[in-house]
């Protein structure tokens, strides 16, 4: 008797239970060969990595592996002003990621700043607010009694300080 040799199913059939790494995909096996078991260990681990002041100010944002044309880069979001910090802990990251994972993984790091959102205020939300407190100055002048209408507006003038 003949086997089929060219058929879509995997060679040699196991009975039992199957490693999950057996059931996936083989594209989906390179992706995670080449570099998703990496970015998710430093994801995971980047407070040990970095170092708690550092972990404070940057995460990690991507990784690419090395290949022919480049080395192996991590990618590493940094809030603004904290560059220095982080260009001097450089070398300190390096080696402990490599150390982490037992083999040469990271070879260069690149830094990319963003900003913090808190404590932008727009123009847009500042004139928002103004068309919000014309609103309420044409309620309280409708308003009729004058005592009432005085505290109110003492009250929004209290609320515009804060």
């Amino acid at each position: 008797m003949q086997f089929k040799k060219y058929i879509k199913q995997r060679n040699g059939c196991i009975q039992g239970l199957r490693s999950f790494k057996d059931t996936l995909p083989k594209n989906i096996k390179k992706i995670i060969n080449k570099r998703g078991h990496i970015y998710s260990e430093t994801l995971n681990n980047w407070k040990y990595i970095a170092g708690e002041n550092l972990f404070n100010v940057c995460f990690p944002k991507s990784y690419k592996n090395s290949n022919k044309f480049g080395i192996s880069t991590l990618l590493i979001m940094v809030k603004r002003g904290h560059e220095v910090d982080l260009e001097y802990s450089k070398k300190m990251i390096i080696e402990r990621m490599n150390i982490f994972f037992g083999d040469k993984v990271v070879e260069k790091i690149k830094f990319s700043r963003f900003e913090e959102d808190e404590k932008k205020i727009t123009r847009k939300s500042a004139l928002n607010c103004d068309v919000t407190n014309n609103k309420f100055n044409e309620k309280i002048k409708d308003v009729r009694n004058e005592k009432i209408k005085k505290s109110l507006l003492g009250l929004t003038k209290v609320f515009r300080e804060k």
